[in-house]
């Protein structure tokens, strides 16, 4: 981990086309602002690990959804 002191309005670049930017300092809380290409995903840590748990059940098969595709596979209705 790189840890670094910044003042207020100084950037931190990362790679070619990442910028962050120290905005604001209240109390024990620091504003920064990102700018990064349209196609790199910027999240909160807490809002990461909820998109990645939410993928996670998603793709789960389930027993049932096994039975039901192969149901509708061989042209029974589900029951």
């Amino acid at each position: 981990m790189l840890i670094i002191t910044r003042k207020l309005g100084e950037r931190i670049m990362i790679g070619d086309d990442i910028v962050v930017t120290l905005l604001e300092i209240k109390g024990s809380q620091a504003r920064i602002g990102i700018e990064a290409p349209r196609d790199i995903s910027i999240h909160r840590q807490e809002i990461f690990d909820r998109i990645r748990q939410e993928n996670l059940n998603a793709s789960r098969i389930h027993d049932e959804d096994l039975t039901q595709a192969a149901t509708l596979w061989h042209g029974k209705k589900p029951e």
